[in-house]
């Protein structure tokens, strides 16, 4: 088989997991970067990334595994650069979002806190609740321990939990000392 037909079927190959998958991995991307065009940005990154270390990837089980790695280490590598410092929030939304069909009515404000929380933190809770991972897979995905995860899971479920009103945050109402 000579190198064009490699390519050939590499870019095939490639172009076939990046139709089947980007949706899904879309979503991830933009509850990790918080807009659309963050989110754009981030999976375009994070399949460029990948297609260059095709060749090399053996357990093709594993990619949206891998993907999910690389858009979690773009993504807290995005916030650490200075010009991503300097962007201010505004009152205006540029843009409507969307729920999803299991929101209970007040995802919309629970999300608003969600993207508050620092980008590790923020990441385990878009894996766990958002992308119904296990304590494990996020691990790996995260490549971090188990333990830390929970710590991070616990440490953001403490900041939602202050940061939410009364009315979405059970805790505060008093009724389970009853």
């Amino acid at each position: 088989m000579g190198t064009q037909d490699r390519r050939r079927d590499k870019d095939a190959d490639f172009s076939a997991y990046m139709s089947a998958r980007q949706p899904a991995l879309y979503r991830t991307a933009y509850l990790l970067a918080g807009d659309h065009a963050g989110a754009e940005d981030l999976l375009q990154n994070a399949f460029a990334k990948l297609y260059l270390s095709w060749d090399k990837i053996r357990d093709r089980e594993a990619l949206d595994g891998y993907v999910r790695r690389i858009m979690v280490n773009e993504n807290n590598s995005l916030w650490r650069r200075a010009w991503k410092r300097r962007e201010h929030t505004t009152d205006t939304m540029p843009e409507t979002g969307t729920h999803d069909a299991y929101d209970d009515g007040m995802g919309g404000q629970v999300w608003s806190f969600v993207q508050t929380l620092p980008p590790k933190q923020r990441a385990v809770v878009v894996l766990r609740y958002y992308e119904q991972l296990s304590e494990a897979e996020i691990a790996d995905v995260l490549g971090i321990s188990p333990g830390t995860v929970k710590s991070q899971a616990s440490r953001a479920l403490a900041a939602l939990r202050a940061r939410a009103p009364q009315s979405l945050n059970p805790h505060e109402s008093g009724d389970e000392a009853r």
